[in-house]
């Protein structure tokens, strides 16, 4: 994920095009323009034109936010609300992302290149469910009492942190914004989002429903900017920030944590991945052609649980490859909001010069071209390479596109070597019908999720996150309430000491 430098950072525009969308940062309640009048485009990636004009937040628009947030936490009636009533408002706000899906979807397939099919059909029904799984697991999940012998007992409570910056990424804008946003306003803080510059505007129709279904003023913000210098760097140095939860680039996650250490603020990093992608010689290989397709090739490969190395024992290695090949091969590559399409383009001309780079270098892994190939716009088609160099920058680095590596390997030691062999450790697949395998294997990996015999599939409830610069901390149900409140416990005395 491509966050750009200080030396790169748009000053933005104070004329505006009344033929655009002009969308607002939303803060205590109001959509507002910022004090500088300056904007920025938004700009689609398949037209490479602008198509909305997006409010260029500074630290003043930060500072105004992030002061919202704090009024509406010390003063407001959200942390005080009961859970249950928090939740009956959250369904109603997941009601409208659902009776709106078609503009969510639509803006994020116009702001990064997701095809349309994608962006409808998964990330819309993702998203009312994160706000309805936290807000469900809030109001229902029990904490803890403990007797003592001594006549007391022991009991927790999980009250709202305070004021949560998030900080979220531009391959899946509004699925990954609710997946932070939901379980912070669930556990009853407020939230200041600020969306990537590259997919911002779904952030704000979000903001826009919630108070429409009635999330108070203050409790839901959201500023656009940039990160160094910017609105990034404002929000993650403020001292009245109580939460950090950020997705996105390693180097990104690591500026942010020394931000954040300086005022002691907790923070939640999911960060990049080298997904590796384990095919067995007894794997189903219909269903491991299907899955490993979908891992690498879903979003243009930009997705940071992508399968983008796949580790295929050698008995099956001919048969993989012409088959994963021929599959690759078929997909449709083309606009993306064209239903057929399954490839759109990349989402920035920025990542497709990124990606272009590892494109051109590909001969100097020593590895063989099997598919793939430049067209026109910021489209790279589905690019795959068999047995590189394993120092190579194509299997040692998030590429975060279109492009995979095929390795073939002869024992499982072997394999578990080679995929613990990276400075990430974010996920990993497992293809095989050997049960015992399955099960020892997961447990060998050094990574945050196993999927075996599937990819993506998840269940809220479980801890997600990444080992080693794959992120620091897991979310997702208990691992969410740990994060997003104060725990706390309180001992009280049952039955009074004898005199």
């Amino acid at each position: 994920m491509t966050t750009p430098t200080t030396a790169n950072i748009p000053a933005g525009t104070t004329s505006t095009d009344d033929s655009l969308p002009l969308i607002g940062h939303i803060i205590d309640g109001e959509e507002v323009q910022s004090e500088s009048g300056r904007v920025f485009p938004s700009i689609d990636p398949y037209t490479r034109q602008p198509w909305a004009q997006i409010a260029l937040g500074t630290s003043v628009e930060a500072g105004l936010a992030v002061a919202a947030a704090r009024r509406a936490f010390d003063e407001g009636p959200w942390p005080r609300m009961s859970a249950g009533a928090r939740r009956k408002i959250i369904h109603r706000f997941a009601d409208l992302i659902e009776e709106h899906g078609d503009e969510l979807a639509m803006a994020d397939t116009r702001d990064m290149g997701k095809p349309i099919t994608q962006s409808r059909g998964n990330d819309v029904p993702r998203t009312a469910l994160n706000f309805r799984f936290f807000a469900d697991h809030a109001a229902l999940t029990p904490a803890e009492v403990l007797p003592m012998d001594s006549g007391h007992h022991t009991y927790t409570r999980f009250d709202p942190a305070g004021v949560v910056v998030a900080i979220a990424p531009w391959n899946f804008p509004m699925m990954l914004e609710s997946w932070k946003v939901a379980p912070a306003l669930a556990w009853g803080n407020t939230v200041v989002l600020k969306p990537a510059e590259d997919s911002p505007v779904s952030a704000t129709i979000m903001a826009r429903l919630a108070l429409e279904a009635g999330i108070p003023p203050g409790v839901f913000n959201v500023v656009h900017g940039y990160g160094p210098d910017s609105v990034g760097e404002a929000l993650t140095s403020n001292p009245d920030v109580d939460r950090i939860t950020f997705t996105g680039e390693s180097g990104t996650g690591r500026i942010i944590a020394r931000a954040a250490s300086y005022n002691l603020v907790p923070v939640s990093l999911e960060l990049g991945g080298k997904g590796a992608n384990v095919v067995f010689a007894d794997a189903d290989l219909d269903n491991a052609i299907d899955w490993s397709i979908r891992a690498i090739f879903t979003n243009t490969g930009q997705v940071c649980l992508a399968g983008s190395r796949i580790y295929v024992e050698r008995p099956l290695v001919e048969e993989f490859v012409a088959r994963f090949t021929a599959a690759a091969e078929a997909m449709v590559v083309g606009d993306p909001k064209d239903p057929a399409t399954q490839i759109g383009p990349l989402s920035s001309g920025v990542h497709y010069t990124k990606v272009r780079g590892y494109f051109d270098t590909i001969a100097d892994s020593h590895g063989t071209r099997l598919s793939g190939e430049l067209r026109d716009g910021w489209f790279v088609t589905p690019t795959i390479i068999v047995e590189p160099d394993r120092d190579s920058a194509h299997q040692r680095e998030e590429i975060f596109g279109p492009i995979v590596t095929i390795t073939p390997f002869d024992s499982e030691d072997d394999v578990i070597g080679e995929v613990n062999d990276s400075p990430y450790g974010l996920n990993a697949m497992l293809f095989t019908e050997n049960l015992t395998r399955a099960h020892r294997v997961a447990g060998a990996l050094v990574v945050g999720t196993v999927w075996v015999n599937c990819f993506f599939i998840r269940d809220l409830r479980a801890p997600f996150g990444g080992a080693k610069a794959s992120g620091v901390g897991r979310e997702g149900g208990n691992f969410s309430r740990e994060f997003f409140t104060e725990p706390k416990a309180v001992v009280m005395q049952m039955v009074p000491p004898a005199h």
